[in-house]
């Protein structure tokens, strides 16, 4: 079995797979890889699987990304909602909003009167148009009013925020806590509705602005025609292993928590957040890279 996953190695995607990989290969007795097929914000890797046979040997590993891609990219050869069967979720962690320590501002509020103030000087960095952190600053940049610059990245953006030629970033939790730890970076917010235990003393972005949240969250998915027997299995599995305390301290560990679904729950899910992230894709203008 694989689990075929749209960004490379050793992001908070690639993690998530070959953990739910791991515990999956103890429970059924058999080998599960990660194939890692980065590319056009996961649609290398969501069409990879759709062609695949529905025989539940080539899974889709599901991001925010994959309902972000149907209002961002025009003319795809496949719908996500229509081509892929939701099995399961597996975790959920947030964003935080992190910036070099040389920027004048140590909350939200004095960040976003900093930025009002200083309209298109401050510089974000992000994976790309349509990744999880760009789609996060964009929701902010729409909700409090302030004009920041989005620079995309093909690859790591942790060495220029880190030297400040960047100044500010909303990250998953996963790939900044250490350095926030250190006092290399500076937490002033996380994207979830409530505050994350892996940074309990970092305030929620709805704390400053109401209904703000951009969570970052993976789930499992297999060609549509997968058999409803071997969907149903695959999901006992996989929410037995987040029932798991190991798999509980593993998320924490990373910043993050299960996300338990069945297959019906995670197919509302994401239309959901297809509706969602619909509305600041066209706020925003944003266009592929």
């Amino acid at each position: 079995m694989r689990i075929v996953a749209g960004f490379p190695p050793g992001t908070a995607t690639d993690i998530d797979a070959r953990l739910i990989a791991q515990w999956l290969s103890g429970r059924l007795a058999q080998q599960v890889v990660v194939d890692n097929r980065p590319g056009a914000g996961s649609n290398i890797a969501a069409e990879e699987v759709i062609r695949s046979a529905p025989d539940g040997y080539t899974l889709l590993m599901l991001t925010v990304t994959n309902a972000v891609n149907v209002t961002l990219y025009q003319g795809l050869n496949f719908d996500i909602v229509r081509d892929i069967a939701p099995i399961a979720g597996t975790m959920r962690t947030a964003n935080v909003m992190v910036v070099h320590p040389s920027l004048p501002a140590r909350t939200v509020p004095e960040f976003i009167a900093y930025a009002k103030a200083h309209p298109g000087k401050i510089n974000y960095a992000s994976g790309g148009y349509g990744s999880a952190p760009n789609m996060a600053a964009e929701l902010f940049k729409m909700m409090a009013g302030v004009d920041l610059v989005h620079v995309p990245y093909r690859g790591s953006t942790i060495p220029d925020l880190l030297a400040g030629q960047v100044e500010a970033e909303f990250t998953p939790i996963p790939l900044s806590i250490s350095y926030i730890r250190d006092g290399k970076l500076r937490a002033l917010a996380v994207t979830s509705a409530t505050r994350s235990d892996a940074l309990p003393d970092v305030p929620a972005m709805a704390e400053f602005v109401p209904g703000y949240v951009a969570d970052v969250w993976h789930g499992i998915g297999a060609p549509k025609r997968t058999p409803a027997d071997i969907v149903n299995r695959l999901n006992k599995e996989i929410n037995a292993v987040l029932a798991d305390a190991t798999t509980t301290e593993r998320f924490a560990q990373l910043g993050a928590e299960p996300m338990p679904m069945t297959p019906d729950e995670l197919g509302k899910f994401i239309t959901e957040e297809i509706d969602k992230w619909a509305k600041v894709v066209k706020f925003a203008g944003i266009k592929p890279g």
